[in-house]
């Protein structure tokens, strides 16, 4: 089929690429993409246009970004439907351990990853000044094993081939601990390296052309992509810990000469109070973040950045965004969403075709992960709850196995069973209700991938609509 297929493919072309390009050792200089003038045509509308979101939040408007943080083609697709629907543009971020000058666990490198989330683009018909990249977590995050010196000199390198790839919203997070560094880091040791990482992006840009970039700083307690541990409860940051985070970044980036950069850095990301483990989700409360979010306030051109807002309801989207986390950003809890999906047309296909004519999808996942368990052994350590974890997690560690070459085949196979005979209303009714409706309405095709991209695009629209224009976003006394 042209849908699912087809993106399959192109990310298994990207990734052939990637270990064809991929440098030889970490001082090589990364490759300057070939396509320069597209990147800065993407580059060039975006970063004016966050700017100048976050003007209007500032003065007052209740509007928000969000950012999709996945290399999955059908949530990329997805995410990219819903901007073209809505006439706006999709963010789409990479973190430091998922794409760098290494290949990361994606085995793309930063222009891959541009040209993968690219070629999807043209297939849905998003222009190509719709689609911002940004770049999550860029500092020693991967290379924390290593001493300072050899982490920030491969940090340098990232931040290089980010900005030369056109990646404009760069998030600065040299927060972590170094092989010979003290624990934790102290925040003037953090700030320095962050300003030195900016110095890097800055000249690369004013090299390769486009837009300025704007950066984030900060990082959020526990570590990205969810709590590893069970949470009972959460603290969030204190206004006088944001305020010493904003403090040394800013003296530090007037120490390295870069004042003029200072009103594009836009965002903190702190702790608002939000998170998820493996079973759990801690909801935002906004009486809890009451002080932290009228502190921001008075900083003219910053808000917050709020990661891990995964599976929070609409109305804690809406909430968060009044309360000036006007970032918000989504990663696990889409791919979640396409699990979901992807599980019930898997039952659907052998209720309907029966065991000895269905793809064997579920087992055959669930094989590879077994045989595979880099990606989730340390996180599922509870024997009880392993194979229900491996499916069922809010952290969604499955979500690395997708492209497993074992696993693309199933779900292909999956895929064109179910396009060869469309299940009944009754069994999609019972599996995919809130598809079937849309279904029954004339909205959605009887096709299993379009099916899986409006699960995704049902989570996406939350954020949508928690992030479009309202009156106000003054926050008061709750």
């Amino acid at each position: 089929t042209f849908g699912q297929s087809f993106l399959f493919r192109i990310f298994e072309c990207i990734l052939k690429q990637a270990e064809k390009g991929r440098r030889k050792s970490e001082g090589r200089k990364a490759s300057v993409n070939p396509d320069a003038a597209a990147i800065e045509q993407c580059s060039m509308a975006a970063m004016k246009t966050i700017l100048n979101l976050v003007k209007r939040h500032k003065g007052g408007e209740l509007i928000g970004l969000y950012s999709i943080c996945s290399a999955h083609p059908i949530v990329i697709e997805a995410a990219m439907r819903v901007a073209l629907e809505s006439g706006q543009a999709v963010l789409i971020e990479a973190t430091s351990n998922q794409v760098n000058q290494d290949g990361g666990y994606t085995g793309m490198v930063p222009h891959d990853f541009h040209a993968f989330v690219m070629a999807i683009a043209d297939k849905v018909g998003l222009p190509s000044d719709k689609v911002w990249f940004g770049g999550d977590h860029l500092g020693p995050n991967c290379w924390q094993n290593l001493t300072a010196e050899e982490a920030m000199a491969r940090s340098r390198v990232l931040i290089e081939s980010y900005v030369e790839a056109g990646f404009r919203k760069i998030h600065l997070d040299c927060s972590m601990s170094c092989a010979d560094d003290p624990f934790p880091l102290g925040e003037e040791a953090s700030a320095e390296r962050a300003a030195q990482l900016c110095a890097v992006a800055e000249a690369t840009w004013q090299r390769v052309g486009g837009e300025p970039p704007v950066y984030v700083i900060g990082t959020e307690v526990p570590v990205p992509g969810g709590a590893q541990e069970t949470l009972h409860d959460l603290h969030v940051t204190m206004p006088d810990a944001a305020s010493s985070t904003i403090i040394a970044h800013r003296k530090t980036f007037r120490k390295h000469g870069l004042n003029a950069v200072w009103p594009r850095v836009i965002a903190l990301v702190v702790q608002p109070g939000v998170e998820f483990d493996h079973h759990n989700v801690i909801d935002y409360l906004p009486a809890e973040a009451q002080a932290l979010s009228l502190f921001i306030q008075d900083e003219t051109h910053l808000v917050f950045e709020a990661h891990s807002t995964d599976y929070q309801t609409p109305e804690r989207l809406n909430d968060l965004v009044r309360d000036h986390f006007a970032i918000l950003k989504v990663g696990p809890g889409l791919s979640f969403a396409l699990r979901e999906a992807l599980w019930a047309l898997a039952d659907i296909e052998r209720e309907w075709l029966g065991q000895e004519n269905s793809s064997h999808f579920k087992e055959i996942v669930l094989a590879v992960m077994n045989d595979k368990p880099g990606y989730w052994k340390k996180y599922y350590s509870d024997p009880a709850t392993e194979h229900y974890d491996l499916q069922f997690s809010l952290s969604d560690r499955i979500r690395y196995y997708w492209s497993q070459p074992e696993i693309r085949q199933a779900q292909e196979h999956m895929v064109r069973n179910l396009e060869q005979y469309p299940p009944p209303l009754a069994l999609l009714s019972q599996y995919l209700p809130r598809q079937y409706d849309a279904i029954r309405a004339g909205e959605l095709d009887n096709s299993p991938h379009e099916i899986l991209l409006h699960a995704v695009a049902v989570v996406i629209r939350q954020y949508h609509s928690a992030c479009s224009a309202h009156a106000s976003c003054v926050a008061t006394a709750v």
